[in-house]
Parts: C-alpha cells; sequence; structure tokens
C-alpha cells in the first residue's frame, strides 16, 4: 500500500473544497492507495515529463498533482480544479 504525505498548501486546498469534493477525492485516494494507475484514476506525467510531476482524477474538473518519493511513498502538492493545476 501507497504512503501518502502532503504539503501544507494541498491541506489548506483541502480544506476550502467543497464536502462533496472532500468525499470523492477520498474515495480516489483509498483506490490510489492500492494502485496508483488504477484506469479510473487516469493517472499521467505532466509537462515537462522531467520534473517528475504526475496527476490523478478525483472526477472530470478536480485533480491531485503528486511526485513519487519511492515506489511506496508519494507526496501530494495540490487539490484542486484541473485549469488550476495545469498552470
Amino acid at each position: 500500500m501507497i504512503e501518502i504525505s502532503v504539503t501544507k498548501t494541498f491541506v489548506r486546498l483541502y480544506r476550502k473544497l467543497t464536502v462533496a469534493i472532500r468525499e470523492k477525492a477520498d474515495a480516489k485516494t483509498k483506490i490510489f492507495r492500492k494502485n496508483p494507475f488504477y484506469p479510473s484514476l487516469r493517472t499521467k506525467k505532466l509537462e515537462p515529463h522531467h520534473e517528475e510531476v504526475w496527476s490523478f482524477w478525483i472526477n472530470k474538473d478536480y485533480r491531485i498533482k503528486f511526485r513519487f518519493v519511492d515506489s511506496q511513498k508519494v507526496h501530494f502538492l495540490f487539490i484542486g480544479n484541473r485549469k488550476d493545476i495545469y498552470s
């Protein structure tokens, strides 16, 4: 199972989300812990590829941006609207 750490920014942004989005994020994070490349997460590496930053879907509008620390640990960097996450 994947171990997850989070940034202060991630915590601050998570708290600002609606309850419905937080619940969806929690459910997707459970799936992510078991398999970060589960198809419904649509995990992908972000540009530029050399920065090793990834994201996965909460829903069609919201994403979690993260970085792999090693094969069993990730660091969640950002959570929010897909328009904000890619800027």
